[in-house]
């Protein structure tokens, strides 16, 4: 199944988030190996896109649920697990040593 997205398409669970929101993954999550003034960098921008969009957050979440939802129903297929029956205990003959 290929999932599109403003007519692109999303290869990669990256892919589908970075065009649904809009903004590149690494924004929010960062890069493994950057320096203080890149993560301060992308830091400030991350906050002038929270200031000029106040409901991003709110619109974040609704599109992972929804990807999660739509691509993994397997995840809320919850089936209750059996009770593991007690064993009873059986008294021993014999003597106690």
């Amino acid at each position: 199944m290929r999932s599109y997205i403003g007519g692109h398409q999303a290869v990669s669970s990256n892919d589908f988030v970075e065009l649904a929101l809009g903004t590149p993954v690494e924004l929010w999550l960062g890069v493994e190996g950057e320096s203080e003034l890149e993560r301060a960098a992308r830091l400030d921008a991350a906050r002038g896109i929270l200031a000029e969009n106040p409901g991003f957050p709110d619109d974040a979440i609704r599109v992972a649920a929804q990807a999660i939802e739509e691509q993994a129903p397997e995840l809320f297929n919850v089936v209750p697990m059996a009770r593991p029956v007690p064993r009873s205990r059986r008294a021993r003959k014999g003597a106690a040593a």
